[in-house]
Formats: C-alpha cells, structure tokens, sequence
C-alpha cells in the first residue's frame, strides 16, 4: 500500500499567510503539518491564515483538529483562519461537526466574484 503524506506550501503576502496543503491528512501527518504551521503564525503575527484544500485527497478527524486548533491560535492572536477550496467530502465533514458556521470556507464560486 502506498500512501500519500501531507505535504504544504507557505506563501505570506502582506500579512496574510497562504498555506496550500496538498496529499492527506491523518493522525501521522498532521502532528508536523501542525507545528510547522503554528510556527510560522507566531513568526509571521498574520491577521489572516488561508488553508487551501484544494489538493486534499482524504481527511480524518485529525484534520479536523489540524483546522479547528490553527483557528484557535488565530483567534487567540486577533486574526482568522479562512478555509479555500475543499472538496465536496471536507465540507459534508464539516457540516456534520458544525463547523461550517464557525470557518470561513471560500470556493470557486466566491473567488470569481
């Protein structure tokens, strides 16, 4: 079985930090996933974090405390977490846990208006 680890790209402009998250996100990944990207909040101080999920093949729960955990540091820095293109699966997940009203999710949809 060959299988897929979580791997990101950082990219800062002005004081929003993009991170584009590609691959899976499990228990295994998201521990490094996790604090590589809670590094980079402290350093960088942004007043917005964006997690692109474009390229997320799978999601367990640790997913959803990978997302739930980064949105809790930026509310504790005064900033917010925005959630881009997740598929239809991660946001079903994210209905169901309720989450939906807490993130911001943003789609295609809304990135062409």
């Amino acid at each position: 079985m060959i299988k897929k680890n979580c791997l990101f790209e950082t990219d800062i402009k002005g004081d929003i930090l993009n991170v584009a998250l590609k691959g899976e996100i499990d228990h295994h990944s998201a521990v490094s996933v996790r604090g590589e990207i809670d590094k980079l909040i402290y350093e960088v101080r942004p007043s917005k974090t964006v997690l692109d999920l474009s390229e997320i093949d799978f999601m367990d729960s640790s997913g959803l405390g990978l997302i739930m955990g980064r949105y809790a540091l930026m509310q504790r820095i005064g900033g917010e977490l925005t959630l881009r293109r997740p598929n239809e699966r991660i946001i079903k997940i994210f209905d169901l846990a309720g989450l939906g009203r807490i993130i911001r999710i943003e789609t295609d949809k809304e990135e062409e208006k």
